[in-house]
């Protein structure tokens, strides 16, 4: 099975935009859309999930990603499912499992069995452009297959996973999307895969997210390996809070904030190394660190087992200490 990438043709050189006539702009734009349109959605697929009692517990949407059946949508759509059903395209209903959920980057991975299976591969989100033509996928309210279309309004966005961590670099688009969208792809007009859709916010005009594909690469990846995606840990909860300004110029700390330690788990990592309540993280692995966020985007699976130093301001005395995360239980 291969996560392939979609080559991304070059740039040619032809007539400056201002000189085409609006017409031609216009049916060019359709034939982009429309192209997409027809080339994407028959890997779109609608998922109905189960909960207890059999119990219908919502709806969402995914594309496949392998042509061996393997199916990318979101954690929120999954989350609390007991069984699970997929409409493809051509109309079919399959039975679907649960292959693996990441719930900080709210990332989720089902696999139905079948033949004829359409699938799409994730693209290179990295080189998009702020302005750059989308369109999106998906089944809003159980409208199966819709198709929307807008550009990429911001890159770089931070969305907050229902477990209470950031998901980095998040694409802005105001491509509609409505309930039921979530899990659908987001496609450039080129058709690569350059985003999962995630969310929206309900009272706003056009401001909708997609998890970056580069992201989704990395996740899949490790469920379709794990089942989950390993992280590390310290044990400890904390809150970004700013540095007094004179203990910032004592110590000569690049940042103006640090963590405040608001909570020691017992027998983890971070008791053990002596971590108090009250304490300010303000090193971690000799790298300045701004806020409890940055912290958790540091703690990756690479860091479980390892030695890690980090510094802190207890009262006004600059002290070190060495921890040794441990894998996340997630």
């Amino acid at each position: 099975m291969i996560i392939g990438l979609v080559a991304e043709p070059a740039e040619s050189e032809g007539t400056p935009v201002a000189a085409i006539p609006d017409a031609e702009l216009l049916d060019a734009y359709s034939r982009a859309v429309v192209d997409v349109a027809r080339r994407i959605s028959p890997a779109v697929v609608k998922l109905d999930v189960v909960g207890k009692g059999r119990r219908p517990a919502g709806s969402g949407s995914g594309f496949f990603f392998t042509p061996d059946g393997y199916v990318l949508t979101n954690s929120h759509v999954v989350s609390g499912g007991k069984a699970f059903e997929v409409t493809l395209n051509d109309g079919r209903r399959l039975p679907a499992h649960l292959v693996g959920e990441d719930p900080e980057t709210d990332l989720a991975v089902v696999r139905v069995y079948a033949d004829g299976i359409t699938a799409v591969p994730l693209g290179e989100s990295s080189r998009l452009a702020v302005g750059q033509l989308v369109v999106a996928i998906g089944n809003p309210y159980g409208f199966q297959c819709t198709v929307t279309a807008g550009v990429v309004s911001a890159l770089g966005r931070s969305l907050r996973a229902r477990s209470g961590r950031l998901i980095d670099d998040v694409i802005q688009t105001d491509a509609a999307l409505n309930p039921g969208n979530s899990g659908g792809p987001l496609v450039s007009s080129r058709g690569e895969i350059i985003g999962v859709a995630t969310a929206m916010i309900a009272a706003a005009q056009g401001i909708c997210f997609a998890v970056g594909a580069n992201t989704a690469r990395f996740v899949v990846t490790r469920l379709l390996k794990d089942g989950r995606v390993r992280r590390s840990r310290l044990g400890l909860g904390g809150q970004t809070a700013p540095l007094p300004r004179r203990l910032q110029r004592h110590h000569g700390l690049a940042s103006g904030t640090g963590i405040l330690v608001t909570q020691v788990e017992s027998r983890m990592p971070a008791s053990a190394a002596g971590i108090r309540e009250g304490d300010i993280i303000v090193d971690f692995d000799g790298e300045s660190i701004a806020g409890i966020d940055e912290l958790g985007r540091r703690l990756g699976e690479e860091r479980v087992g390892r030695p890690t130093r980090m510094g802190l301001l207890r009262g006004t005395e600059r002290i070190d200490v060495y921890v040794i995360p441990v894998a996340s239980e997630r």
